[in-house]
């Protein structure tokens, strides 16, 4: 039986995808938006990830030479998404075989375009092609894991004249096929990329994930959130930083709240913003008319909706679990904490309402004939 030999290249097997000109939405994919694949430090990391929960298993691996590649250089990736998903989308063929020129690729990223901008863009595609993923995600089997990198191999490329004119890579076959699902792609805001904070940029795709625009919003444990990120920081550090961007609100589209369950232990919960995109003010201005015509625009002078609030809370409202499971994984130790709250609470309440007994008189007579006489001193003397 005759064996195929593979090419030592996936370059001639593949068509070439020229990327598209233009200002289009950006599109990220879910998998990468829900799970720990990236450093969320700038800092040289050569500690892996490993995450696992429930049938998800996820190992990140870095070589000493480039580090891991950050939540930074995971914009390279939303770009190709946007690309693929747009050619789709407009009925162009596509491939995992793309090509681009620096310019076209750190424009639509919201970078700079200078000499530095490009060598740094250079960097993060050696980052990516060096960190390997092992992930038991979308196998068809329990317990097999693919394994591969974010880009399988790059390169610049030059004309006729030898001058440089532009970049090509390949994505890998996990990356593109998740791309051309629908099911798994979200457009996300452009705002994104003006995100600096590497904790603020995983927590926005977090986010964007979990909640979509659900109107109930969503919330996670605080300490489920630290094993979902990957970070290296300690617990503390890391609810330190969390509870910095609830107090700052830098995610487009969505704002932060602080609830306290039963037990004192912290919840992160978030909700889209109004249509205006600013928080909805309880006050209104004077004159404000309750009815508008039809077809105006959303205002953010508006009763806020009855729901989450900034600050601390001590009760929440009905959880959303029907499209993430795996995100609230301690929901039923929670409902256990509840229902031995509640059973206190009942049995205070029949202790309160128990009859009085005659041992209860008792006392209370002999501690009024201890008292003086109205206007008698306790010496008998008035």
């Amino acid at each position: 039986m005759a064996i195929r030999r593979r090419s030592p290249s996936e370059r001639g097997q593949l068509d070439l995808f020229r990327a598209l000109p233009g200002d289009f939405a950006p599109r990220d994919a879910q998998d990468l938006m829900a799970y720990p694949f990236f450093s969320l430090a700038k800092s040289h990391r050569i500690t892996p990830i490993d995450f696992t929960a429930g049938k998800i298993a996820i190992r990140v691996e870095a070589v000493a030479d480039h580090g891991m590649a950050t939540i930074w250089d995971a914009d390279i990736l939303i770009w190709a998404a946007s690309q693929i998903v747009e050619a789709r989308d407009t009925g162009l063929a596509t491939s995992r075989l793309m090509a681009a020129t620096p310019y076209e690729i750190l424009t639509f990223i919201g970078r700079g375009t200078s000499l530095r901008d490009y060598q740094r863009l250079k960097a993060a595609l050696d980052r990516l092609q060096s960190t390997t993923i092992s992930t038991t995600i979308r196998q068809p089997a329990e317990g097999r894991r693919h394994r591969f990198s974010w880009i399988n191999e790059w390169q610049e490329r030059t004309d006729g004249n030898g001058r440089p004119d532009g970049i090509e890579l390949i994505v890998p076959d996990w990356f593109y096929r998740a791309v051309l699902d629908d099911a798994l792609i979200l457009t996300i805001d452009r705002a994104y990329f003006d995100l600096t904070g590497g904790l603020d940029r995983w927590l926005y795709r977090l986010v964007r994930k979990h909640g979509g625009r659900q109107k109930g919003g969503w919330r996670f444990d605080f300490r489920h959130l630290h094993q979902k990120s990957g970070s290296l920081s300690p617990y503390k550090r890391f609810a330190f930083e969390l509870r910095d961007i609830i107090r700052r609100q830098p995610l487009p589209g969505y704002r932060l709240f602080t609830e306290i369950e039963t037990g004192r232990r912290a919840l992160l919960a978030f909700e889209p913003w109004p249509a205006c995109g600013k928080a909805v003010d309880g006050l209104v201005l004077s004159g404000t008319r309750t009815i508008v015509p039809s077809g105006t625009g959303g205002s953010c002078y508006q009763e806020p909706d009855p729901g989450l609030r900034h600050g601390d809370r001590s009760a929440n409202r009905a959880r959303n679990r029907e499209s993430n499971t795996e995100s609230n994984l301690e929901e039923r130790r929670r409902d256990v904490e509840n229902l031995i709250a509640r059973t206190g609470q009942a049995l205070r309440a029949t202790v309160n309402r128990r009859p009085p007994t005659l041992s209860d008189h008792t006392s209370e007579i002999r501690f009024d004939t201890m008292r003086p006489p109205r206007g008698e001193r306790e010496d008998g003397q008035r």
